[in-house]
């Protein structure tokens, strides 16, 4: 399949052919049923398997766009909904919606949301009411979506790695991630934290202040902040996010997302 998929790539015209139509198909199927991933873990690090997300992009022009009814409820569009839920064991609150190529595991919890093609949402996650997790991305065991959360999709460019949530994490209200961000395990996003891979984030629980970008390292505890940068027209606040201090080992990891929220005084 992938040598298929990576050929189809340099050639649209094979994208007519019967060969390359089930190829693409098969591949996701198996997203669709967690048996390939567009990124999964290696070791301590992430490798991103850039032909199933070229399967991805690729399955686009070879569906139709067609009428999609359920109830007084009416969609229009080229791919289909996500089924039997009930078998997969899986809660779907009306009007959650997930899109057929998502992995979604069993005990997942959708409330009103939307899971796009290629993603992977593990088991015990919730995506809590308006959160909505983007194309191919990766999103662990235990993880809480917060109300509003924006989860970023990636197709292309092809070499970027999606946005990856670890398993345990919580992501509060209105928080965006996007453009790859890496979110480490167990780690707490504060309320209306915003990164993208060019977002500074700065660890300000040391006499020193360390910046990262472009990942959130395991159990740190997050929150917006600002700092002071000089453009021609003067000195302006520029939005960056504060490592403010770490989740207790000692308590329950359910009690300690309130927990560690509530020491740092930060809002869900």
């Amino acid at each position: 399949m992938k040598e298929t998929i990576e050929k189809a790539w340099e050639n649209r015209e094979l994208l007519k052919e019967k060969e390359t139509i089930r190829a693409i198909e098969a591949v996701i199927e198996q997203i669709d049923k967690g048996k390939l991933r567009v990124a999964e873990p290696d070791g301590d690090k992430w490798k991103v398997n850039e032909w199933v997300k070229k399967a991805v992009v690729l399955y686009f022009p070879i569906r139709q766009m067609e009428t999609i009814e359920v109830g007084p409820f009416e969609f229009h569009d080229k791919m289909a909904l996500k089924t039997n839920y009930k078998e997969l064991g899986v809660r779907v609150v009306p009007h959650a919606v997930a899109r057929y190529g998502a992995f979604v595991a069993s005990g997942v919890i959708m409330m009103p949301s939307y899971i796009n093609i290629g993603a992977h949402v593990d088991s015990g996650t919730m995506v809590d009411t308006w959160a909505t997790v983007g194309s191919c991305a990766q999103i662990g065991k235990d993880v809480h979506l917060s109300g509003g959360v924006g989860i970023g999709g990636v197709l292309e460019p092809l070499q970027a790695a999606p946005v990856i949530i670890e398993d345990g994490a919580f992501i509060g209200s209105r928080c965006i991630v996007v453009e790859g961000v890496h979110i480490g395990k167990e780690a707490v996003l504060g309320a209306n934290v915003v990164l993208t891979k060019s977002t500074k984030i700065i660890d300000v629980t040391g006499s020193e202040p360390k910046e990262i970008r472009g990942y959130v390292p395991e159990r740190s505890v997050v929150i917006p902040g600002s700092y002071t940068k000089k453009f021609p027209a003067g000195d302006y606040q520029v939005p960056c996010a504060l490592i403010i201090g770490q989740r207790k080992a000692s308590t329950d990891l359910k009690t300690s997302l309130n927990d560690a929220l509530r020491t740092h005084n930060v809002a869900v």
